[in-house]
């Protein structure tokens, strides 16, 4: 089993996977002033025309912080955002199908009220918590994705990754 350590979120290290920002307190451009500020195209989420966005609740409890399971799209990005606590995150480049190299696989701490958005072919999957004991995550996807366009892998013991808090 590989050990990997939690790095915080940057862009530079994590522009490679997608992209985030912080929704709870937001930069950039404004429109109006206090008592009413509307701050606009904070974050983009390409659909690849797929029609509806989804927009689904997944809950997380504290678990043992080993990655032994991972997934990726082909045609959707993925956008997360931890609403009540932070997260961890697995991610991994996209790869050919079915393809895992875990040494490649970083894992980050994403901040509660940060969205992100993964880009398709991006190895994640459920969340950990962290310093906490669950946490609910905004989870936006092309309509059905989880059945049209998810590939689940298990990963065998070596593939496996304790996450070193």
């Amino acid at each position: 089993m590989l050990t990997k350590k939690v790095q915080e979120l940057s862009l530079e290290k994590f522009s490679k996977y997608g992209t985030y920002r912080n929704m709870i307190n937001p930069d950039g451009v404004c429109i109006g002033d206090k008592p009413v500020e509307f701050f606009r195209d904070l974050i983009q989420y390409d659909t690849h025309a797929s029609g509806t966005v989804s927009f689904s609740i997944c809950r997380v409890e504290k678990r043992e912080p080993v990655v032994d399971v991972t997934e990726y799209h082909n045609y959707g990005a993925e956008g997360t955002m931890p609403i009540d606590g932070d997260i961890l995150i697995h991610v991994g480049y996209a790869t050919p199908s079915g393809e895992i190299d875990p040494d490649t696989f970083e894992i980050f701490r994403i901040p509660k009220g940060t969205f992100f958005v993964i880009r398709p072919g991006v190895w994640h999957h459920a969340p950990f918590v962290y310093n906490t004991d669950y946490v609910n995550t905004l989870i936006v996807l092309p309509e059905r994705t989880y059945v049209n366009d998810c590939y689940v892998v298990n990963l065998n013991d070596d593939q496996k990754i304790k996450i070193e808090l």
